[in-house]
């Protein structure tokens, strides 16, 4: 069986794959625009991805695929419509990169309350600071508003407890029953979790139902000085409406993913966000530890694993 990773992978997937005779072909320089013809090319029947586009001129030209795989939870850079229409099956590895995504998350509100970057910033410029930083709020005893409950929602709960917050979520599918069993609150929707929250974290998926919905009115119903934390998706925030709030000193944000962010490892950044007032941006690397990495990994080799010994992989996303 062949399988082209258009990613970069960890060699012990590569291995993994190896070791249960896949033919592996790897090009982690692929991109949406030169997948079609690496795919017509090699005519793999599994293409694992982690950040590459997959539009559905790619899986026109895979005539022999049968399964994609995203080495990551979220899906949205793979054409599912495309992927459904020629018979094509979407797995992906949820959860497997929850603790490091919740992990950073928290390190930015460590970060906007205690202003840890601007004080490493202005010591390495030789200025001692210490009058301005001394004003840091803390975590205990804040309201910490969750918008998602999936497993990296689920994830920033007992780290909440840990810092002896109070949690308040927002879910479509969670019951009030289920919530009290996690000890937290369920909020009677979107705009409660605003108006309550001391600091709002998100961990939703994007779709249509949740594009943009951390709009100006949302922003609007927060609590002055209040913390906007987003390591889910750039396009779930009205970033327009965001860098309002926040150059007025409404609120402050944490952001790891945001509109415009270079798509390269490696490339220059003259956007807004560079020196926005009131945010601190981290370089989408909520899923980027070696310990979500590997476990990531293992996922996709036990998909193929699983695939090639029944001819159905679990973690189907498009039915």
């Amino acid at each position: 069986m062949k399988v082209l990773v258009a990613d970069k992978l960890e060699q012990s997937a590569l291995d993994g794959l190896k070791n249960h005779g896949c033919e592996v072909v790897q090009n982690a320089d692929l991109n949406g625009d030169t997948l079609p013809s690496a795919l017509s090319e090699h005519q793999p029947t599994i293409l694992i991805v982690r950040s590459t586009l997959v539009p559905a001129p790619a899986i026109e030209a895979g005539t022999n695929l049968k399964l994609i795989i995203r080495a990551g939870a979220g899906v949205n850079n793979i054409d599912l419509a495309a992927a459904s229409a020629h018979g094509v099956s979407v797995a992906n590895c949820p959860g497997k990169n929850a603790v490091a995504v919740a992990e950073l998350a928290f390190g930015l509100m460590l970060s906007l309350d205690r202003f840890i970057p601007d004080n490493v910033t202005d010591l390495r410029n030789g200025k001692w600071n210490k009058k301005t930083y001394s004003k840091g709020i803390g975590l205990f005893g804040q309201t910490l508003g969750l918008v998602g409950m999936g497993s990296i929602g689920q994830e920033m709960i007992p780290r909440a407890k840990a810092f002896g917050m109070n949690v308040l979520i927002y879910s479509r599918w969670m019951s009030n029953e289920d919530a009290e069993k996690l000890g937290v609150t369920k909020a009677g929707d979107l705009k409660d979790i605003a108006r309550q929250s001391d600091i709002v974290s998100l961990h939703t998926s994007l779709s249509s139902d949740t594009r943009g919905m951390i709009n100006a009115d949302f922003i609007n119903a927060m609590k002055p000085g209040a913390m906007l934390i987003n390591t889910a998706r750039a396009e779930v925030v009205d970033q327009a409406a965001l860098l309002g709030a926040t150059t007025a000193g409404k609120i402050r944000a944490g952001l790891d993913v945001f509109e415009g962010e270079p798509s390269a490892a490696e490339a220059p950044y003259e956007g807004p966000l560079s020196n926005a007032k009131g945010i601190y941006c981290t370089h989408h690397i909520g899923a980027s530890t070696n310990q979500a990495q590997e476990a990531v990994a293992a996922e996709v080799v036990r998909i193929v694993e699983v695939f090639q010994s029944t001819g159905t992989a679990p973690n189907v996303v498009n039915g």
